[in-house]
């Protein structure tokens, strides 16, 4: 089969990926996923989990895009487009990853400052007297 392409979304993170058979190669933004990733190991452990549960970490390459939000938003929005591509590229996949949420879009995002207040919901300290 041919490269399969997914997106995939989380906060205001966006990531474009790409999935082809190959060696299992993960290659994000121009860089492999170990130094595009640093030393969050929790965090590498989560966006390769779609690939695990399939056992597909040596059967497939990915090549991805980013963009928006920071690292941790990033790395979820690639496990979302991860798990999309896999669906896209075995139909059978599905049942593996649905149960576990991984098709699921996160749709948790900051919520907005309101007028009046510190923070979102944080009033300014009430003083009695």
């Amino acid at each position: 089969m041919s490269k399969v392409y997914a997106t995939g979304r989380r906060k205001s993170s966006i990531a474009k990926v790409w999935l082809k058979p190959g060696t299992g190669k993960v290659i994000v933004d121009g860089v492999n996923l170990d130094t595009w990733l640093g030393g969050h190991e929790a965090i590498k452990m989560r966006v390769m989990q779609p690939l695990r549960l399939t056992k597909q970490e040596t059967a497939v390459d990915i090549e991805a895009k980013t963009v928006g939000g920071g690292y941790s938003g990033q790395a979820d929005a690639l496990r979302h487009g991860i798990s999309r591509a896999l669906c896209k590229f075995e139909a059978n996949f599905r049942s593996i990853l649905k149960p576990h949420g991984l098709l699921t879009r996160d749709a948790r995002v900051v919520e907005r400052k309101k007028y009046g207040k510190r923070k979102a919901r944080r009033s300014p300290q009430f003083s009695k007297r």
